[in-house]
């Protein structure tokens, strides 16, 4: 296969990734439109990479099977990227606040089953928030979970069971 046909090959898994990414870049960011905007940048930053790309000798027969793992580490390093700019952000508008306080949303809100579980994952620390999304709604291994955030397979481990153990305990009241 040439450069060319590689090149649409790998073009056409990307696109086949797209409600995959889209999946987790919800789960990180809480906002459908913040999850548009996190999927188009990871699309971007893997298309300008692609000529690098080089799938795993024992993936090369399955290129969404490559692809994929890379695709989720651009999302949560993009993602990651844009959660420190945030908090550079905020930060810097803590120390210069506005003359007006903006409004905080209410506590009581609908006692939906999903919108809590929604909220509750949304409470978790990014950490725990990206290990839970990979094990769990994206159905990685630890093993390779933990090879996409660079960390040993225990802390991805601790960071999956501490991220139930909170969500467990903020879903008691309404579950009980």
């Amino acid at each position: 296969m040439d450069e060319q046909e590689n090149s649409g090959a790998l073009r056409a898994v990307i696109a086949q990734l797209l409600p995959e990414l889209r999946a987790a870049a919800r789960m990180l960011t809480r906002s459908r439109a913040e999850a548009d905007d996190l999927v188009q940048e990871t699309v971007l930053r893997m298309l300008r990479g692609l000529s690098s790309f080089v799938p795993p000798a024992e993936l090369a027969h399955d290129l969404r099977a490559a692809l994929r793992p890379w695709g989720l580490t651009v999302l949560r390093n993009t993602f990651r990227e844009g959660w420190r700019r945030a908090k550079r952000e905020r930060t810097h508008a803590e120390a210069h606040p506005p003359e007006e306080a903006a409004t905080r949303r209410s506590d009581q809100e609908s006692a939906h089953e999903v919108r809590d579980l929604a909220r509750a994952i949304a409470q978790l620390p990014p950490a725990m928030r990206e290990a839970l999304m990979l094990v769990a709604a994206q159905g990685l291994t630890l093993e390779a979970a933990a090879g996409i955030c660079r960390v040993p397979v225990g802390t991805m481990k601790a960071r999956v069971s501490r991220a139930r153990a909170t969500l467990s305990r903020a879903l008691a009241p309404v579950n009980g």
